[in-house]
């Protein structure tokens, strides 16, 4: 009787239940210890196969044998010591586990016996893995997750359109109508941004606030944790003003956990309760950022404008996106006649607009198309892993077939091919995280302000698509490699002669394939990079209309409860302007709603006096900014027709400065100065055009030419403004006599928002440079792994014909003949590669379309100059190789042979 199988049977009378279950448990744990404790098993088995053997010659000696004939009576009944192991090993632990964790330790060491190999491998697989993790992060956070609130489908922002590409924000007629009106919304809500002047707590500070009416959130499906949120009637004048903090500020306000409800703070000169706190993480809600959320009090309209609040809304469960659109369309009809007289745009119409889609905006698809660039990067190394680990097939030859001729079956060695190639995919995927982890938190800080960054992260579900990748990516490039290792016949791999043996001709195809798909795949990389350079290089030498050198801005703001009225606030304005441009160094100052090279300030609409829009239709709407006297001059914007606004406009007569774009759109071949027109749907008092300006980037470096207005600050008194300072010589030793000059005015009025002209322009720049730099960084490592694939399949190529090469030159062919030979075999696959690569360019190009500014997605300078300098490195790449061929020397060749 076989001395284990006692050992493994059970005993006698199954247990039940609970006893069935435990005894399951038990054998699992006990085979997982014997498959993972290999060694020790194997003590235990050697010291048992020994008992077994001394107890029956001990039996045979007390039978009366004598012990020599006892012990090999015992070893020949055992039946064989290595057999008994063999049997024992395949009853232990569990069987298919058992032999994957020997076919990984075989793979182990034999990528410790090719550390260069083993390297090269996984630093290709670890960036393509991790740069593909990394922005699939991001884009699963901005644009395939929901957004972080309840029911996010149904929230919709809403806004005032009069065509498919102009809209705004609404008016307070708009949202009270609608609050008073709708049918479909379960509630609706209104924000005005963003910031206010916090005093009363030490030096007066500029925080960032986003007013908001009661419904807000309730609308939003955020509530504070602690405290509440606002309450029905809050939002109506007269009632208690009251503010929700975020966690964020209350920590550095009052620090952390501090217990703040019901204290006061005092917000632009009114006293505020705090009657909540938001949760941790949610100091951005909708996607604008805030410290503070005060009560939003909306006093009854007096004409349908201006369009400052962004409206909110949340569908009740049963009412869809389309019910939205025509009850606000109704809602439109019903407004449109009683603010008629002042606002005669018939076509603007209330409409909604999913809340995600706003969010996200046309981020999407440029992350997309970066997913697709990194795909590529991604392609390029697992084309380069596989051309290495054909090369190390084609060595190994000798070792499968020898394999093969001891007994070992395909499936045998199928197994162990594919372990070594799932263990690299590991390793490669483990790198990946890694530089995925690295990479995400740069591309996080770097970022030109996408949205939903906070979101951000190597969560479960990036991590799980990581693994995807990781298995994917050693499923395809150990494919071949793993075909041409068990595909040979034995007796052809044994008669090898390892260093002349030369490959089948099916497998340099599938390795000049590989090669060719390289080229292919950089060539888009490279001509998206460079179209991506150009059209940076272009926004960047864009002329603002300005001079942005010696140039500073700040913003300020003054408080309703101190300025209520307009006297009081020109009476500010103009005393701040007096001292500062009494401080030396300075040399002239201003103040606007707008601040060049984005910020438009206000769009107004308006109707020429001698060219009216027909009855009922959209009326001209445009850039429209309130600027002091001094505000042109300190900008340096040129005068090129009549006189620039001075000290004498302050309302009456009323006048406006245009610029050229708007001249020559509204009066093309006209005189311009003296032509009056009607603003916001003011039909009382025409304005007169005094004078034609040069054009200012007001929508950003990349619009074209707006044409802008420009009204005198004194006929409307903002008490929010831009202030502009620019210096003799260095801008930043100014700054503080600047400060300290609004101070002596007034010690409660921080500037906020304090940065150079200068710094404003990289900022403006800042989002074409992120993907620029992202795509270039993409499109060299393609161009590097592309022409080390090339240099790698021709220096393998030229090792392995060595004996042909030598005969070649001992034969009399020219060496020069033998190097353009390698090097027409090398350029040929890159020059097919190149020509897909063409091709494929030509149609993805297309959609950087909305990326690029004054390049065209086909621009052929582009395509010429990258498919030469790609045809220089495939070129570069083939030299070396081909120059070693000339020097393989013919009578050492033929000696070895």
């Amino acid at each position: 009787m076989d001395p284990f199988v006692d050992r493994r049977e059970s005993a006698p009378g199954a247990p039940a239940g609970a006893d069935v279950t435990m005894s399951w448990l038990r054998g699992v744990l006990q085979k997982t210890r014997e498959t993972f404790s290999r060694r020790r098993v194997d003590e235990e088995l050697d010291e048992e196969i020994q008992f077994h053997l001394e107890r029956e010659v001990e039996r045979l000696i007390a039978k009366g044998m004598d012990s020599e004939a006892a012990r090999s009576l015992a070893n020949r009944t055992f039946g064989g010591v290595g057999r008994v192991k063999e049997r024992a090993r395949e009853e232990y632990g569990f069987r298919l586990l058992d032999q994957a964790v020997r076919d990984v330790r075989h793979a182990a060491r034999g990528l410790r016996r090719s550390p260069s190999f083993a390297i090269a491998a996984v630093l290709t697989l670890g960036l393509g893995i991790g740069a593909t993790t990394a922005i699939y992060s991001i884009v699963d956070a901005v644009v395939l997750e929901p957004l972080p609130y309840p029911e996010s489908d149904r929230l919709v922002r809403i806004f005032q359109q009069n065509s498919p590409t102009n809209r705004w924000s609404i008016s307070v007629a708009d949202f009270q109508a609608v609050e008073a009106q709708q049918k479909v919304f379960e509630s609706v809500a209104a924000l005005r941004g963003g910031t206010a002047t916090l005093t009363g707590s030490g030096r007066p500070e500029r925080i960032s606030a986003l007013f908001a009416t009661s419904e807000w959130f309730r609308t939003i499906g955020v509530e504070p944790t602690e405290g509440r949120g606002f309450l029905p009637g809050e939002d109506r004048p007269g009632a208690e003003r009251v503010v929700v903090l975020s966690d964020a500020f209350r920590e550095r306000a009052f620090g952390p956990g501090a217990a703040v409800l019901g204290q006061t703070i005092t917000l632009d000169g009114h006293p505020h309760v705090i009657v909540g706190v938001l949760p941790p993480g949610r100091g951005s809600l909708a996607g604008y950022p805030a410290d503070v959320w005060p009560i939003l009090q909306l006093h009854p309209p007096t004409r349908r404008g201006p369009f400052f609040l962004r409206g909110f809304g949340r569908l009740l469960p049963e009412a869809s996106f389309e019910d939205a659109r025509t009850d606000l369309d109704a809602v439109s009809e019903r407004i449109f006649p009683i603010w008629a007289a002042g606002f005669s745009d018939e076509n603007a119409r209330l409409t909604p607009v999913l809340l995600r889609d706003v969010i996200v905006g046309d981020v999407g698809g440029a992350l997309f198309l970066l997913l697709g660039a990194v795909a590529g990067v991604l392609l390029i190394g697992i084309a380069n892993v596989a051309n290495l680990l054909l090369a190390r097939a084609g060595g190994r030859t000798r070792e499968m077939a020898l394999r093969a001729s001891l007994g070992a079956t395909r499936t045998r060695l199928v197994r162990q091919l594919l372990a070594e190639n799932l263990l690299l995919a590991a390793l490669g995927g483990a790198a990946g995280v890694a530089i995925a982890f690295i990479g995400l938190e740069t591309l996080v800080a770097t970022s030109p302000g996408l949205p939903r960054l906070e979101e951000v992260s190597l969560d479960p579900g990036v991590l799980g698509f990581a693994a995807a990748v990781t298995l994917t990516t050693g499923l395809l490039f150990g494919l071949a490699p793993l075909l041409h290792g068990v595909s040979r016949d034995v007796a052809v791999g044994l008669r090898a002669a390892g260093r002349t043996a030369t490959a089948g001709v099916r497998w340099r195809r599938v390795r000049s394939a590989l090669v060719t798909a390289e080229f292919a795949l950089a060539l888009p990389l490279l001509i998206g990079a460079s179209l991506l350079l150009g059209s940076f290089l272009r926004l960047r030498h864009v002329d603002p209309g300005y001079d942005p050198h010696d140039l500073i801005s700040a913003q300020l703001s003054l408080p309703a409860s101190d300025y209520a009225g307009a006297v009081e606030t020109m009476r500010f304005w103009n005393e701040a302007l007096r001292r500062i441009e009494a401080i030396p160094g300075v040399a002239s100052a201003g103040i606007s709603t707008a601040l060049p090279p984005d910020n438009s300030g206000d769009t107004n609409n308006f109707d020429l006096l001698d060219k009216p829009v027909a009855s009922g239709a959209s009326q001209h709407v445009v850039p429209w900014s309130w600027i002091s006297p001094g505000y042109l001059r300190t900008l340096q914007v040129p005068l090129l027709e009549g006189r620039l606004l001075d000290e004498r406009d302050r309302g009456t007569p009323a006048v406006v400065v245009v610029s050229r774009s708007w001249a020559d759109r509204y009066y093309p071949d006209e005189e311009v100065l003296g032509k009056q027109l009607y603003a916001g749907g003011d039909t009382g008092t025409p304005m007169t055009v005094i004078g034609v300006v040069g054009d200012v980037k007001l929508t950003g470096l990349s619009s074209s030419d707006d044409p802008a207005v420009y009204e005198p600050f004194a006929q409307a008194g903002f008490r929010t403004v831009n202030l502009l300072v620019r210096a003799r010589g260095s801008a930043s030793g100014i700054l503080r006599q600047v400060g300290a000059g609004i101070e002596s005015l007034d010690a409660e009025l921080p500037l906020a928002n304090v940065e150079t002209m200068t710094e404003r322009l990289s900022t403006a720049v800042s989002g074409p440079r992120y993907w620029t730099t992202l795509l270039g960084v993409f499109a060299g490592v393609g161009l590097l792994l592309a022409a080390i694939g090339i240099y790698g399949v021709l220096s393998y190529h030229v090792t392995r014909q060595t004996r042909d090469i030598g005969i070649r030159i001992t034969l009399g062919a020219d060496p020069a003949a033998v190097r353009r030979l390698v090097l027409r075999q090398g350029m040929s696959r890159a020059a097919l590669g190149i020509g897909i690569g063409l091709v494929g360019s030509l149609l993805l190009t297309r959609l950087l379309e909305n990326l690029l500014f004054g390049v065209s997605p086909t621009d052929p300078l582009t395509f010429a100059t990258v498919t030469l300098v790609l045809t220089a490195v495939a070129l570069g790449s083939c030299f070396v190789p081909a120059r070693r061929a000339t020097r393989v020397d013919p009578i050492r060749t033929l000696n070895a042979e």
